[in-house]
C-alpha cells in the first residue's frame, strides 16, 4: 500500500518580475510555476489549490475570520520509512495488559465496611476538631 506525506505552503499573493513576463495575470502565473517547479524537483506532487478560514486576532480583543489559499503537494513515503510508521502505529493499536490479583485483598486494601465506618467515625470527629488553617500574611517593604 502506498503511504504519502503532504505538504500545504501559502499560494502566493503577487505575481514575479522576469525578462519577457508582462501584465499582471502573467506574472501571477510566472510565480505559481516557479514554486511548483521548485516543489516537483525536491520529490513533491502537485494534488490541489484550497481557500481555508482562519480565526485571527483583531485588536486586543477581537477575532476576524480571514482566508487563506493554501497549495497541497503531496511525496510517496519511501518503504523503509513507511514500514517505521506503520510499525509504531501497530504499537499505538495494541492495548497493554494489565494483571490484576487473583487472590483475596491484603492488608492494604480496605474493604466497603471498613471504610462506612470510618467515614461515620470521622465525621463526628470533623465537628469537634476542625483544624486551623493558617492564613498567609502579607509584609510592607520600607524602601
Amino acid at each position: 500500500m502506498s503511504r504519502f506525506e503532504y505538504r500545504a505552503i501559502a499560494a502566493p499573493r503577487r505575481g514575479k518580475s522576469a525578462k519577457g513576463v508582462r501584465g499582471g495575470p502573467d506574472k501571477f502565473a510566472f510565480a505559481i510555476s516557479n514554486l511548483m517547479n521548485d516543489m516537483a524537483a525536491e520529490g513533491w506532487e502537485y494534488l490541489r489549490a484550497d481557500t481555508l478560514p482562519c480565526d485571527e486576532r483583531q485588536g486586543l480583543t477581537g477575532k476576524t475570520v480571514k482566508y487563506h489559499s493554501l497549495l497541497v503537494f503531496r511525496r510517496q513515503v519511501a518503504e523503509s520509512e513507511s514500514a517505521e510508521v506503520q510499525g509504531y502505529l501497530e504499537d499505538l493499536s495494541e492495548e497493554p495488559e494489565i494483571e490484576m490479583p487473583q487472590d483475596e485483598p491484603s492488608e492494604e486494601f480496605e474493604t466497603a465496611e471498613m471504610l462506612e465506618d470510618s467515614a461515620s467515625e470521622d465525621e463526628s470527629a470533623a465537628d469537634d476538631a476542625r483544624p486551623l488553617r493558617k492564613e498567609p500574611t502579607l509584609t510592607a517593604i520600607n524602601r
